[in-house]
């Protein structure tokens, strides 16, 4: 894929000195898949938290802005055709990067922008409800494309989400033409799900539950959908090829113990997927109105 073709994609989430998670995960994935990539870190980290305590190395929001306004004014900012954002540091973050997309925009109005709102799990909000809101008022709106897991797209709607309808409104409600909700409610035994909702499509992708995942995986599927979305590819085979990716890395790291994605030694998993995914077409919430 040629730098003129792929674009240069724009990631900011946080970064670990060991590990796969944030902009280590997403990184790797889309420089492997063939685009050049401009990777700002939101914050700094040894390792993920869940790992256990260790230093957090923060930036100024004063600096922070102050890197974005440089990103703004960068004479190969015509480069760009998409921006991708993760975990931020805190809430002036997410205006930050707001400024950064309506910039960008200006320029070309057909940029992409995923927002990956990493904010929580089953367990709650992991951030700052400030952060939250923030990235919920200012950068929701702007996303192309939304990737949050089922529970931050509860917090987002302010919905219980007890079943893939329910999830679909609360995507629709929310505002993102296209919105991949990740940890759906699978419709397999034993499996989980990604469903896809846009305009058009309500798309379901299931694969078998892994027990104890490492970190990462919403990190990894939001830069791998977005890779395949940027090649042209059809909204069903890339969500196929993603999932399909994502769970192939997640298997094979857990067959071998690690307590970490290990994308170096399953780099093609990323390009050329083998693992088996079940797509289901769901209603489209449109479709059940009309009848």
């Amino acid at each position: 894929m040629s730098e003129n073709a792929a674009g240069a994609v724009i990631v900011i989430s946080s970064h670990v000195v060991r590990g796969s998670v944030g902009n280590r995960a997403a990184v790797f994935a889309l420089e492997t898949l063939g685009h050049p990539v401009w990777a700002l870190p939101t914050i700094v980290l040894p390792w993920h938290p869940g790992h256990g305590r260790s230093t957090r190395l923060t930036f100024a929001e004063t600096d922070f802005d102050a890197a974005i306004d440089d990103l703004i004014r960068a004479p190969w900012i015509g480069e760009v055709k998409a921006v991708l954002s993760g975990y931020f540091g805190n809430a002036a973050q997410a205006r930050s990067v707001a400024r950064l997309i309506g910039a960008l925009r200006q320029n070309n109005p057909e940029l992409l922008y995923i927002c990956d709102p990493v904010m929580g799990d089953l367990g709650g909000l992991y951030v700052p409800e400030a952060t939250a809101e923030a990235i919920r008022d200012h950068l929701i709106p702007l996303a192309s494309l939304a990737t949050p897991n089922r529970y931050e797209l509860a917090w987002l709607s302010g919905a219980a989400l007890e079943d893939n309808s329910a999830i679909m409104e609360a995507a629709l409600a929310l505002g993102p033409s296209r919105m991949l909700v990740t940890s759906a409610v699978p419709m397999m035994a034993g499996g989980t799900g990604n469903l896809y909702l846009s305009g058009r499509h309500a798309l379901l992708a299931e694969h078998r539950v892994v027990d104890n995942p490492p970190n990462g995986l919403g990190d990894l599927i939001a830069a791998v959908f977005l890779s395949r979305l940027l090649s042209g590819i059809e909204d069903e085979k890339a969500l196929q090829l993603a999932t399909a990716s994502v769970f192939e890395v997640l298997a094979r790291a857990v067959k071998r113990g690690s307590n970490e994605l290990m994308l170096a030694s399953d780099a093609s998993s990323l390009s050329t997927p083998m693992a088996m995914v079940q797509m289901r077409r769901l209603v489209h919430p449109a479709q059940r109105r009309k009848k």
